[in-house]
């Protein structure tokens, strides 16, 4: 008779230690079986070389020859879920499934339908917060409806953290033990996933007390490499939120600690509203007449405007899959103002370049960007890209990096001409939305 086993199904937290729905798995009843699927629904949408899929094969690699160390493994399946967990609960005797919550649209309708599926054959599902410090509906105003201005989130939040946030670390290490005992599970190669290595690699992250400390002085230049490269880890979980609070409250560095918040702020706009995904969050923004000129969108993407700060920053994405924040900013109101072109024709363009993608994070800058959002910038607010050289680059060091011919006759014309564009802009936003 087949051993009696708990699941843990790894998703957005890829590591073993200080994540809490695995520490509470291996507080159960019965040895746990660790277990990862590569969902088939969101592989089919990437590249082939897609840089995040093979960061997140490699980690789970590494992660297996740890959990080898104690004797046991990492199951690594690939399929739509609810097929491979049909697959699971035939081949082993499994009494409940511990994941940690995510809240993105699609993901919680899969995890609703796992559910059904396991409550069907008795068998229990359970979630946790980790990936966050405050979820759903934790920071929200007095009368429970949500916030959606960052400010007094933010104040809320900070006040709710200082004096209700227990800072607990979720050590697994001696606790390992109770994992289930066989080092042979199911594993799979990239090419079993129709996946080849990227040459793009995802760089560490840092978060030493310099870095922290410097953060607000140094993060708007982007040719100074001053920040914490944080995204990409905390979206894929392989480093815990709790442990990065707990040093960004050490060091006391209000503007690194304020970055964070707003990840959570995005989140939980996300959960509240998860119609933004496709919509304005401001209905009216929705009627603009875009002009998404499909020549001009492409020239945007590959980085050959003639505005050498847009330029820059896609070739930078393109090149890295990383985009300095600042830049960010500069190129999406570029798109979204200076061209007219929808803002989702961006947000899915950086959807399927950038390494640190977030869904929540990125639909709430860039309908900020387009003024459609929540706390959105006025739409007549529009980033001039060549006095943001002045005041971000001014000796050209991240511009020349990105585009050598910059200065050449080689450097393409300019697209359109800032003060017609600006005037073209407020025409149009002015018409829709006032």
């Amino acid at each position: 008779m087949a051993e009696k086993v708990n699941i843990f199904w790894f998703r957005r937290d890829l590591r073993l230690d200080d994540n809490v729905g695995f520490y509470k798995a291996l507080h159960g009843k019965y040895p746990v079986l660790p277990l990862f699927i590569f969902d088939s629904e969101i592989l089919n949408e990437l590249p082939e070389d897609d840089a995040r899929i093979t960061f997140i094969f490699e980690t789970l690699q590494k992660m297996r020859n740890q959990l080898q160390e104690h004797g046991s493994s990492l199951a690594i399946y690939h399929g739509k879920p609810e097929e491979v967990f049909k697959k699971v609960i035939s081949d082993f005797e499994v009494q409940n499934v511990i994941t940690n919550r995510d809240y993105e649209p699609y993901a919680k309708k899969r995890d609703e339908y796992i559910q059904e599926l396991l409550e069907g054959k008795d068998i229990g599902f359970y979630t946790y917060k980790d990936q966050v410090i405050f979820e759903k509906d934790e920071v929200v105003k007095d009368d429970g409806d949500p916030y959606v201005v960052y400010t007094p989130f933010m104040k809320t939040w900070k006040a709710k953290f200082k004096k209700e946030y227990d800072e607990k670390i979720y050590y697994t290490n001696e606790f390992l033990k109770n994992l289930y005992q066989n080092s042979r599970l199911p594993n799979l190669t990239l090419s079993d996933i129709g996946f080849k290595k990227s040459n793009i690699e995802i760089p560490d992250y840092d978060v030493t007390p310099t870095t922290i400390q410097e953060y607000e002085k140094r993060r708007n230049f982007p040719a100074e490499d001053a920040t914490s490269h944080l995204g990409p880890h905390l979206r894929f979980g392989t480093v815990s939120i709790r442990k990065i609070m707990k040093k960004a409250t050490a060091e006391k560095n209000e503007v690194f600690w304020q970055e964070l918040i707003w990840r959570e702020f995005f989140m939980q706009i996300l959960w509240h509203f998860p119609e933004t995904v496709e919509n304005a969050f401001k209905k009216k923004y929705d009627r603009i007449e875009w002009r998404n000129n499909e020549t001009e969108f492409k020239k945007w993407k590959d980085g050959k405007t003639g505005y050498p700060l847009v330029d820059a920053g896609m070739r930078q994405l393109n090149k890295t899959g990383y985009m300095h924040n600042r830049v960010r900013m500069v190129v999406a109101s570029f798109l979204c103002k200076h061209l007219l072109i929808d803002w989702r024709w961006g947000e899915a363009y950086f959807a399927e370049k950038l390494l640190d993608y977030e869904m929540a994070s990125n639909v709430g800058n860039w309908q900020w960007a387009a003024g459609s959002g929540v706390d959105a910038a006025p739409y007549f607010r529009i980033f001039n890209p060549t006095t943001q050289i002045e005041k971000f680059d001014k000796n050209h060091k991240y511009i020349k990096k990105y585009v050598p011919e910059f200065g050449t006759e080689n450097y393409p014309e300019k697209i359109v001409d800032h003060k017609e564009a600006r005037e073209r802009c407020l025409q149009v936003y002015k018409k829709t939305v006032s």
